[in-house]
C-alpha cells in the first residue's frame, strides 16, 4: 500500500511539473514568479523604471529596423537633397565672410578708443596745471577728447559683440549643417582642404571667444591673441572661396531645384 501511495504522488507530482512546462510554451510572455515582499517605494521605482525602459525600446525599435532609410540619398527627403538646401551652405558663408571682415572692422574701432583715453590721460599728466591749479587747455587732448567721445556714441564695443555672437554661432551651424547637407545629398563626406579647413576655422572660432573673458578684465595678451585668431580665421575664409565654388559648380552638375 505504501508502494503504491509513493508512486501514485510521485505520478502526479510529474504530471504537474509536465503541466507546468507545457504551459510556459503555450505562454512565454506570461511567466509569473513568486518572490518576497517588496517596500511600495522600492516597487514603485521599479514599475517607473520598467515603463521607462519600455518606452525607450518603442522609440529606438523604428531607427534600428530601418537603419539604411536613414541615409535617405535617393530622393526620400525631398527638397534636403535639392538644390536650395545645398546652396544654403555657401550662401552663407559668403554673409560669413563679409560679416567678419565687418566684425574686425568694429573691433579695431573699439581698440582704438580705448587707445585715445590712454592718450588723453597720457597728455594730461605731462601738463603742468595752471597757477590756479586748473589744467592748462591743450588742443591736442580736445581734439583727441572730441574724436573719443564720438566712437563711444558710435558704440563699436556693443556692435562688435553682437556681430561676433553672431558669427560664432552662425558660423559653428552652417559648419554642422555643411556636412550634414552633403551626407544626405551622396552618403558620405569628401575629406579634402575645404572640409579640413571648414573643421579648423570651427577650433579658431571657440579658441578667440575663450579668451575674451580675460579682455574684458584687461589682459593684453587676451586681446593680442584674440585678434590674431580672427585674423588667421579671416585667412582660412579666403582660402575656402576656390574650393568652395568648385563645390558649388558641383552641386550644379549633380542636383535639380528646388
Amino acid at each position: 500500500i505504501w508502494y503504491t501511495t509513493s508512486t501514485m504522488q510521485l505520478a502526479t507530482r510529474t504530471q504537474n511539473v509536465q503541466a507546468f512546462r507545457q504551459g510556459l510554451r503555450a505562454s512565454p510572455l506570461r511567466v509569473m514568479a513568486v518572490a518576497r515582499p517588496q517596500a511600495k517605494s522600492v516597487q514603485a521605482t521599479s514599475s517607473t523604471l520598467s515603463s521607462t525602459l519600455l518606452g525607450a525600446a518603442g522609440l529606438a525599435t523604428p531607427l534600428l529596423v530601418n537603419v539604411g532609410a536613414a541615409l535617405a540619398k535617393d530622393g526620400e527627403l525631398g527638397i534636403l537633397e535639392g538644390r536650395s538646401a545645398a546652396l544654403l551652405h555657401p550662401a552663407m558663408e559668403f554673409f560669413l565672410l563679409g560679416s567678419s571682415l565687418y566684425a574686425a572692422y568694429l573691433g579695431f574701432q573699439w581698440r582704438r578708443t580705448r587707445e585715445l583715453g590712454e592718450e588723453i590721460r597720457t597728455l594730461k599728466a605731462s601738463i603742468p596745471a595752471g597757477i590756479d591749479g586748473a589744467a592748462t587747455p591743450n588742443p591736442a587732448i580736445e581734439q583727441k577728447e572730441q574724436e573719443r567721445k564720438a566712437m563711444v556714441q558710435a558704440g563699436y564695443k556693443d556692435k562688435h559683440a553682437m556681430w561676433g555672437s553672431l558669427i560664432l554661432a552662425s558660423g559653428v551651424g552652417i559648419a554642422i549643417e555643411g556636412c550634414a547637407n552633403t551626407f544626405i545629398r551622396t552618403g558620405k563626406l569628401f575629406p579634402g582642404p575645404h572640409l579640413y579647413a571648414g573643421a579648423l576655422m570651427v577650433a579658431v572660432w571657440a579658441l578667440a571667444a575663450a579668451l575674451v573673458p580675460a579682455m574684458q578684465k584687461g589682459n593684453e595678451a587676451a586681446r593680442v591673441g584674440h585678434i590674431g585668431l580672427n585674423v588667421i580665421n579671416i585667412l582660412l575664409f579666403l582660402s575656402q572661396v576656390p574650393t568652395g565654388l568648385e563645390i558649388v559648380a558641383k552641386v550644379f552638375q549633380f542636383t535639380s531645384w528646388p
